[in-house]
């Protein structure tokens, strides 16, 4: 069986960016205490870092189960996974949105991966989940649905 794992770390400008979170407490508490300005940006800092790597969701496959995040289904109530890039992942996660779909989505990683789900009890239509390997992704989930007969000929 195909596996698949992944883990959507923040990009390294993300960490970057967060910097700034120093300079604007300095500037917001120097008036009052420069020492308390640059403790509270560090702390606030390193908080914001914490924070973006502990919440980092894990994309995986296997054993016959997707998981996203901390949500997890049987691969064989999936549709066939679709590969989103640029314009078309673009629309997937705007204008092309269904309002009922589950997402897994980070900001910083363009490319998902469209899962539909076959269950016709399940309110949820597809899952929307970011990956920065969409291909590999969904041949994964793909390849985990076939049944091993179709794995052996194959």
């Amino acid at each position: 069986m195909p596996e698949y794992h992944e883990r959507l770390w923040p990009t390294p400008w993300i960490y970057i960016a967060s910097l700034l979170l120093i300079p604007a407490s300095i500037l917001v508490l120097a008036p009052v205490s420069l020492p308390a300005g640059i403790a509270t940006g560090v702390i606030l800092y390193l908080a914001a870092v914490g924070a973006l790597t502990l919440t980092a969701p894990t994309i995986e496959v296997r054993a016959g189960r997707f998981r996203a995040g901390r949500a997890e289904i049987a691969v064989e109530q999936l549709g066939e996974a679709v590969a989103a890039d640029e314009t078309a992942a673009r629309i997937e996660r705007g204008t092309g949105l269904d309002a009922r779909a589950f997402l897994v989505i980070r900001g910083w990683v363009r490319p998902v991966v469209r899962v539909p789900i076959l269950d016709p009890a399940d309110p949820t239509p597809y899952w929307l989940v970011s990956s920065r390997r969409p291909k590999e992704l969904a041949a994964a989930i793909n390849g985990s649905r076939r049944p091993e007969s179709e794995e052996r000929s194959a």
